[in-house]
């Protein structure tokens, strides 16, 4: 038996090639990524399975695209940020930042982590933004943080206490678009008993039917934890 969907993890890929192979700007491919965004966030927020939804959005490792691609990228963080928070509040939803804040812009930073302020309290589904997020730093954030706590011992247990977010469960499944098959370091803690699918198609070309078939295919699996 697969056990329910809890948490369900997205690596957000293929917005460039879906550009070009349309020839378009590739800048033009973040700003339909983000358009979709809407229609998983919108497929999943009455889900009676899907609690917690991961979106990785901007890695530790994009800093070393260009400069042109990345001030389009946070400019449209900035812009789309508003009409996220709105939608949340509206539905009940709730966002957990995960990221670090350097080289953030602080101006955007501080923005991101009003817009988890402002939704605190709803208890619906609750998105996780990964921005600016590597799973090494995590875990080695989480490690610097036990250390300050005065941590001896440490068990997994203890451990996943300092993750971000600790309140937020394993991943049950994770998602990549694209055809890409690795992990990237996203959720790399979580991710140890998790279920992969590889979608071979550009997550703007991403639809309400993909949502769907993400579902079946997790019921389809089934799940041992090492038994």
């Amino acid at each position: 038996m697969s056990g329910q969907l809890t948490h369900l993890g997205l690596i957000v890929d293929g917005n460039r090639r879906w550009a070009r192979e349309r020839n378009l700007p590739t800048l033009v491919g973040h700003t339909k990524g983000f358009d979709k965004l809407d229609t998983v966030i919108d497929f999943y927020k009455d889900s009676d399975e899907v609690k917690f939804l991961s979106f990785f959005l901007f890695s530790t490792e994009n800093w070393d695209r260009s400069q042109a691609e990345i001030k389009y990228l946070m400019e449209l963080v900035d812009k789309r940020l508003d009409s996220l928070v709105k939608k949340c509040l509206k539905n009940n939803i709730r966002i957990a930042v995960m990221g670090r804040p350097e080289p953030v812009n602080p101006k955007l930073w501080r923005k991101i982590l009003q817009a988890e302020e402002d939704t605190k309290d709803n208890t619906g589904l609750t998105i996780c933004v990964c921005f600016n997020y590597g799973g090494h730093w995590e875990i080695a954030d989480a490690a610097t943080r036990a250390i300050a706590a005065g941590e001896t011992e440490l068990t997994p247990a203890t451990f996943a206490k300092y993750l971000y977010h600790p309140e937020v469960p394993s991943c049950d499944m994770i998602v990549r678009t694209s055809g890409e098959q690795r992990l990237s370091g996203f959720q790399l803690w979580r991710a140890a008993y998790s279920e992969f699918l590889f979608l071979d198609k550009y997550f703007p070309a991403i639809e309400e039917e993909d949502c769907e078939n993400i579902l079946q295919e997790f019921r389809s699996r089934s799940r041992r934890f090492g038994k």
